[in-house]
C-alpha cells in the first residue's frame, strides 16, 4: 500500500488547481498571463484576490490529503508518508495533467502544497519557517524571497526541533531544493531589481 500511496501523492499533486480556478472565474488560461505560473500568487494577478485565495487553499490541501492518505494507507509508515509529501510537491510542478494537456511538465512553485504537506508531517518546523517567511516578506516585500529563505532553512528546522527520521529529513532537504530551483527565475529579478513587491491592497 506504501508504493499506492506515493503514487497517488504524484497524481493528486498534478492536479492544477490555479488552471481550473482562473478559466472557471474568469475564462482566462493563467498560463499565459502574468509570469504563466498556476500557483496562487499569479492565480491573483490574473483573475483577483478571491481566485488567488481558493488556489492557496486547495494546492495547501492536496499536499495534506496526500499525506494523510499515507498515513492511512500504511498506518503510519514514517517513510512512504515522507515520501509521499516529496512526491505531491514534484506533481505540482511537473503536472502528469499538464504533460498531457500540452506536452510539457509544468507547474507551479510548490509553496502551497509544501506548507500542506509538510504542516501534516512535521508542523512544528513548519510553523518556525512561517515566522522566517514573514518576517522577510513584510522587511523586504519580496514574497519570492519569503519563500526561498524559509525553504533553505526548513530542512535546519526539521533537524534542531524534531531531529526526524532520516527519510522525513530527507524530504525536507528534497522539498528545499525543489522550491529553491522553482524560484530561480525570481532570484534573478531580485538581483535585477526587477521583482514584483508585496502590496497590502
Amino acid at each position: 500500500m506504501g508504493f499506492l500511496a506515493v503514487a497517488l501523492a504524484y497524481l493528486i499533486g498534478s492536479i492544477p488547481f490555479g488552471l481550473i480556478v482562473v478559466r472557471l472565474m474568469s475564462g482566462q488560461d493563467v498560463r499565459q498571463s502574468g509570469s504563466g505560473n498556476i500557483g496562487a500568487t499569479n492565480v491573483s494577478r490574473v483573475a483577483g484576490p478571491n481566485a488567488g485565495i481558493i488556489t492557496l487553499v486547495l494546492d495547501a490541501s492536496k499536499g495534506l490529503v496526500a499525506v494523510w492518505l499515507a498515513d492511512f494507507l500504511t498506518r503510519g509508515e514514517i517513510n512512504f508518508m515522507a515520501a509521499a509529501a516529496f512526491l505531491v510537491l514534484i506533481g505540482h510542478s511537473f503536472s502528469l495533467w499538464l504533460r498531457l494537456m500540452d506536452g510539457k511538465f509544468s507547474g507551479g512553485k510548490a509553496v502551497a502544497s509544501f506548507l500542506g504537506a509538510f504542516g501534516y508531517l512535521t508542523p512544528l518546523p513548519v510553523l518556525a519557517i512561517i515566522i522566517v517567511f514573514l518576517i522577510v516578506v513584510f522587511s523586504t516585500r519580496y514574497v519570492s524571497l519569503g519563500s526561498i529563505c524559509a525553504a533553505g532553512l526548513f530542512p535546519l528546522a526539521c533537524w534542531i526541533i524534531l531531529h526526524p527520521e532520516w527519510s522525513v529529513l530527507l524530504a525536507a532537504l528534497g522539498a528545499a531544493v525543489l522550491i529553491i530551483e522553482r524560484h530561480s527565475g525570481n532570484i534573478q529579478r531580485i538581483r535585477a531589481g526587477e521583482e514584483r513587491v508585496f502590496k497590502l491592497k
